[in-house]
């Protein structure tokens, strides 16, 4: 059904200008499209991530946007030096340890992005 077709997350942002603070500033990400007022495009690998101006972001308590890297440890030090704090949870079946919960398939961590989006880094096992 979708063999020519693409994903792209979309992610909501109150104020675009901090938005792209983050997205560019912390993450590293280049815009794709020209930026407008309203919309930026990026590119993480295959994926294609969309930041918009609205009044909802930072609602969702799920993550929206996960990012698997063959280098956890690395990327979580490279983003702790950008000012980046890695969330601490404790719940039955997920609990951190240094901001790193230790899963069946793979080692996960989770942060929020200037619009109190939820973000994740990963690393399959």
């Amino acid at each position: 059904m979708f063999e020519d077709a693409h994903g792209v997350a979309v992610i909501a942002a109150s104020d675009l200008a901090r938005a792209r603070g983050f997205y560019e500033g912390v993450l590293g990400l280049t815009p794709v499209t020209e930026p407008s007022e309203e919309e930026v495009f990026y590119r993480l690998g295959q994926t294609q991530v969309l930041v918009y101006r609205t009044g909802f972001a930072g609602t969702a308590k799920n993550t929206v946007l996960a990012i698997e890297t063959p280098h956890l440890e690395r990327d979580m030090t490279s983003l702790r030096e950008r000012g980046v704090t890695f969330e601490e949870y404790d719940f039955p079946g997920l609990t951190t340890v240094d901001g790193v919960a230790d899963l069946e398939a793979e080692r996960a961590a989770w942060f929020t992005d200037s619009e109190g989006n939820v973000l994740a880094l990963s690393e399959r096992k």
